[in-house]
C-alpha cells in the first residue's frame, strides 16, 4: 500500500510547473475578423435599409437598440437582451425576419446561421416594410 508520504514530493513537483493558457491559431483569429466585419457591414445595410443611421452597428449596445426598433420592439426590450439574451435574440430574428418580409424559415436560419442569412438580408433584395405598431405591454 502506497502511504500518503511517499505521494507528499509528487504533489509538491505538480504545483512547480508554470501554467500556460492554450493558444489560438492565427488562423482562428483571422476568421473571426473577417465574420465580425462581415457582420458589422450586414447590420449596416440592415440599418440603411429601415431609415436608421448604418454606423449604428459599430456601438455596442445602441446598435441593439436600433435593432429593437427596427424589429418593431419598445426600447425596454434592452433590458430583456441583457437579462436573457437567447430568449429575446429568437424573438428579434423572427420580428426582423417579418419586417423584411420574410417568413418562418428565413427567421431560423438568422438563428442559426447568422453569419450566412443577416448578410444575405443586409445585401440582398429584401426591402424593409415597416414594423407594425411596437409592441408596448
Amino acid at each position: 500500500m502506497i502511504s500518503l508520504i511517499k505521494l507528499l514530493p509528487f504533489f509538491f513537483l505538480a504545483q512547480e510547473t508554470e501554467y500556460q493558457p492554450p493558444q489560438v491559431s492565427p488562423v482562428v483569429w483571422v476568421i473571426d475578423v473577417v465574420l465580425t466585419v462581415l457582420m458589422i457591414a450586414a447590420f449596416w445595410k440592415i440599418f440603411a435599409k429601415a431609415g436608421q443611421p448604418g454606423w449604428a452597428a459599430i456601438i455596442p449596445i445602441f446598435n441593439w437598440i436600433v435593432w429593437c426598433k427596427v424589429a418593431g420592439r419598445p426600447l425596454w426590450w434592452i433590458v430583456l437582451l441583457l437579462i436573457c439574451f437567447p430568449v429575446v435574440y429568437i424573438i428579434l430574428c423572427i420580428d426582423t425576419a417579418k419586417v423584411f418580409g420574410k417568413g418562418g424559415g428565413f427567421a431560423v436560419g438568422l438563428i442559426f446561421l447568422p453569419f450566412i442569412f443577416f448578410p444575405v438580408l443586409g445585401f440582398g433584395s429584401a426591402q424593409y416594410q415597416g414594423a407594425s405598431k411596437p409592441i408596448t405591454a
